[in-house]
C-alpha cells in the first residue's frame, strides 16, 4: 500500500483557486459584461456549489452531471465547484438537438442537470426523460447556492479521479465522452504558463470559444488556476471582441479559426488599426489555420504574438508552434509541447523514416483517462499508453510535426493517395476563396473523385468561376490532386471546436447520388 507522504498537496482546479483567494482575495477574479466575481466570492461559490450537489441533491463523490449551458459566469463556478466535490460535469452543446442533449445526459449517467434558463423547456424534457432533478441558472440557481454553506466540503479527489467530461464531436462516429481527470488539467494549465508566458497572476485571458469544449474551458480555467483573470463573452461577434479588446487589459485569448475568418470579415486594415492592444499570445487550435490566413494575422498583428498548437480532448496539447516559426515552418504545428513525447508509426507499428508519413501518437501528463462506458472504444486508441486520434503527420529533421490528414479522410483516387489538406490549403490562396473543404466522392472510374466546397472570400474582387478555380488548382498541383469538381456554399459545416466536418459534406452528396 503506497503512503502518502505529509509534504503532498493535491492538484486540482479547486485546489488552485482557494490558492489564488489566498493570494489577492478582492482581485476581480471573472467578468461577464456588467457581472464580476472576486476571488474571494469565487472561492465562496465554489464551496456553495460542492455542498448543494452533495447536501441539497444527494449525490456522492464519483456521481457525474450535467451542464447545459453557453457561456456565461456561472460556467466556471460549476464545473470548479462540482469538481472539488468530486463530481464530474458533463459538458452538453447548447446547439445540440434534443436527441444529442438527450444522448449525453443518459450516456455520462448524469444524476443531475444545471441549465441556462433559455434552454428550460429541453431542460424540463431532459429531467423527465432521465428522471434527474433540473436546477437552472439564474433565481432558482441563487436561491440554491444560499442555502448551502461556504465552508470546505471536505472532499480531496485523488488527481487521477475525474474531473470534467467532454463529449467529442461525432466526426467519426457516435459522441463519446472523453473522462479528463484533475492531474490531466491542472498540469497542462502549468505547462500553458511555460510555454506561452501569458498566463499567470498578471494576465487577464478573453473567453471567446465555448466553455463546452474542452479548449475553450481549459483556456479560462488556466487563468483562473494560475491567478490571474477572465473576462467571458456570452457568443462571438467581431465587434465584441475588438471592443473587449480595447476596454480591458487583455493578455491571452484562444481562438479556432472561424474567429479568425470572422474578425478579418470586418477588414484586414481594420484589424491593423485597432492594434494588438495588450495581448501577448493568440492561441489557435481545434482546426488547422490556413497558411494563407496565418501571413493575413502575421501582417495585421505581428511576428511575436500568434502560436498555433495541436492537440485533442483525450490527448491535451500535443504540439506548439511558436509564433517566429509561423511562416518559417509552413503547415507546421510545432515541437512537442513540454513534458509531452511523441512517435510517428506505421501500419506494421513500427517508427517511419524521419519525412515519411505515418500516424501519431502522444504520451503525457495530460492523457485522459478513458471514455465514458467504452473500455473497447478506449483500448482502440492507446498503444502501450500512447494515445492516438487517428492523425497522420510527419516530421522534419529538426523534429518539427506537420499533420497530413486524419486516416479516414484520406482520398484514394486512381489507385493513389491525396490528403484533402493539400488542396484546401491551396484552394485558401486563392483571392476569391474564403474557407474550402475536400473530399472523395465515389467514383466508377477512380475509385474517388476529389471534390471541393469553397466559400466565397468577401474581400475579394471578381466573377467566381469553377473553371479558373481547377485552373489555378492545375498550376500547383498534380493533376491526381485536382478536385473533379467546386461547389460553393454560404458557410461549411462545423463542430462546436470549429472544425470543418467533411464526412456532413461527403454523406450529403452521397444522398443525393
Amino acid at each position: 500500500m503506497t503512503t502518502i507522504p505529509p509534504t503532498f498537496v493535491p492538484l486540482t482546479v479547486a485546489d488552485g483557486i482557494r490558492v489564488s483567494t489566498g493570494r489577492t482575495p478582492h482581485k476581480i477574479a471573472l467578468r461577464e459584461g456588467d457581472r464580476t466575481l472576486t476571488y474571494l466570492q469565487l472561492r465562496s461559490r465554489v464551496h456553495r456549489v460542492g455542498n448543494a450537489a452533495l447536501h441539497g441533491l444527494g449525490l456522492t463523490p464519483g456521481d457525474h452531471v450535467a451542464i447545459l449551458s453557453p457561456n456565461r459566469l456561472e460556467y466556471p463556478e460549476l464545473v470548479i465547484g462540482l469538481a472539488g466535490a468530486g463530481l464530474a460535469a458533463a459538458t452538453v452543446s447548447p446547439r445540440a438537438t434534443l436527441a444529442e442533449m438527450s444522448h449525453v445526459v443518459g450516456d455520462s449517467q448524469a444524476r443531475a442537470l444545471f441549465a441556462d434558463p433559455r434552454l428550460a423547456a429541453e431542460a424540463e424534457e431532459l429531467g423527465r426523460e432521465h428522471g434527474i432533478p433540473v436546477v437552472t441558472l439564474g433565481e432558482g440557481y441563487e436561491a440554491w447556492l444560499s442555502s448551502a454553506s461556504d465552508a470546505h466540503p471536505g472532499i480531496v479527489p485523488d488527481e487521477w479521479d475525474t474531473m470534467v467530461i467532454h463529449y467529442t464531436s461525432g466526426t467519426t462516429g457516435e459522441p463519446k465522452g472523453v473522462l479528463c481527470p484533475h492531474r490531466s488539467r491542472t498540469f497542462n494549465y502549468l505547462a500553458m504558463a511555460a510555454e506561452y508566458g501569458s498566463y499567470g497572476p498578471r494576465d487577464h485571458g478573453l473567453t471567446i470559444a465555448p466553455m463546452y469544449h474542452g479548449a475553450g474551458l481549459s483556456f479560462t480555467l488556466a487563468n483562473l488556476f494560475l491567478g490571474g483573470s477572465a473576462t467571458i463573452l456570452t457568443s462571438f461577434e467581431p465587434e465584441r471582441v475588438l471592443a473587449a479588446l480595447a476596454a480591458e487589459r487583455i493578455t491571452n485569448t484562444f481562438m479556432v479559426p472561424t474567429h479568425f475568418h470572422g474578425l478579418f470579415g470586418l477588414g484586414d486594415d481594420r484589424i491593423a488599426d485597432h492594434g494588438r492592444c495588450s495581448l501577448k499570445t493568440i492561441v489557435s487550435n481545434a482546426a488547422p489555420l490556413s497558411q494563407a490566413m496565418k501571413e493575413r494575422i502575421v501582417g495585421a498583428l505581428g511576428e511575436d504574438l500568434l502560436f498555433e498548437c495541436y492537440g485533442s480532448t483525450e490527448g491535451g496539447v500535443v504540439s506548439n508552434l511558436a509564433p517566429a516559426d509561423q511562416l518559417v515552418k509552413e503547415r507546421s504545428v510545432g515541437l512537442p509541447f513540454p513534458a509531452t513525447e511523441i512517435k510517428i508509426l506505421g501500419d506494421d507499428g513500427r517508427p517511419v523514416q524521419q519525412g515519411e508519413v505515418g500516424e501519431l501518437f502522444s504520451r503525457s501528463p495530460y492523457l485522459f483517462v478513458g471514455y465514458q462506458g467504452r473500455p473497447e472504444a478506449t483500448a482502440e486508441t492507446l498503444r502501450d499508453g500512447w494515445f492516438s486520434a487517428g492523425d497522420l503527420a510527419r516530421q522534419d529533421e529538426e523534429g518539427y510535426i506537420y499533420l497530413v490528414d486524419r486516416k479516414g479522410d484520406k482520398i484514394i483516387t486512381g489507385g493513389l493517395n491525396v490528403y484533402p489538406r493539400e488542396v484546401e490549403e491551396l484552394l485558401a490562396r486563392h483571392p476569391l476563396v474564403g474557407e474550402a473543404a475536400v473530399f472523395g466522392i465515389d467514383d466508377a472510374r477512380w475509385g474517388e473523385a476529389i471534390q471541393a466546397v469553397v466559400t466565397i472570400d468577401p474581400s475579394g474582387s471578381g466573377a467566381f468561376s469553377e473553371d479558373d478555380i481547377i485552373a489555378f488548382c492545375r498550376e500547383h498541383l498534380s493533376a491526381y490532386k485536382v478536385p473533379k469538381q467546386i461547389e460553393v456554399t454560404d458557410s461549411l459545416p462545423r463542430n462546436a471546436a470549429g472544425k470543418v466536418l467533411r464526412r456532413v459534406l461527403r454523406d450529403a452528396r452521397k444522398g443525393a447520388a
